[in-house]
């Protein structure tokens, strides 16, 4: 299970592009917790310890008390904007959520069992349609993970999401069809793929 974070804020009187801007100059990161019938809270967090948690992997999977002015607030991180060119954080939303309240996430798909793959050990190659997967799941249990097992697979199967153990108590965000997670190609297939989009040299002169 995604363990739980903790970010230290405060909160925000002034609003505006100006006080974000020296906001920002100061090393704070405006942000905003929002939802579960309350009315939107307005807050500042160092940037320092927001990048510290982007760089976990699992921020946005993972639930993050959020504690203004020495009250915890239980959040799930919704957005995170980043400057187009120094990519710093320019803002972030939060998501308050009780305790075990349903929550969509999308949570990183782990492929196990490579070896027990005759697919892949006769050369296949793993093609990774989907490196996440929505989840439906209580915030209390939220999962680090959804393992796809590759044992028995061969060259030109195809990896359904039927075919996975869900995580207890989740269910996919996407119930309507049984969609592709990843595929085990031949390296022709590939290589033919690659020539196919290749152009063909062209004659001195042109």
């Amino acid at each position: 299970m995604s363990e739980q974070l903790t970010l230290s804020a405060e909160a925000r009187d002034r609003a505006g592009k100006g006080a974000s801007r020296a906001l920002r100059r100061e090393g704070r990161v405006p942000a905003v917790i929002y939802g579960n019938n309350e009315e939107p809270q307005s807050i500042h967090v160092e940037e320092k310890l927001l990048n510290k948690l982007l760089g976990t992997g699992h921020f946005f999977n993972s639930v993050v008390m959020v504690e203004v002015n020495g009250k915890a607030v239980r959040t799930l991180p919704k957005d995170v904007a980043f400057h187009p060119v120094s990519d710093r954080p320019l803002h972030a939303d939060f998501l308050r959520v009780s305790e075990h309240a349903t929550v969509t996430v999308a949570v990183p798909v782990r492929f196990d069992n490579e070896d027990a793959s005759p697919g892949l050990k006769k050369g296949g190659v793993l093609n990774i349609v989907r490196h996440e997967i929505e989840l439906v799941v209580d915030a209390s249990e939220i999962p680090d993970d959804v393992v796809v097992d590759l044992k028995g697979f061969e060259v030109g199967d195809s990896i359904h999401i039927s075919s996975v153990t869900l995580p207890k108590g989740a269910k996919t965000a996407i119930d309507d069809r049984d969609f592709t997670i990843a595929t085990i190609v031949a390296p022709s297939a590939l290589k033919s793929a690659e020539g196919d989009s290749e152009t063909e040299t062209p004659a001195e002169g042109e």
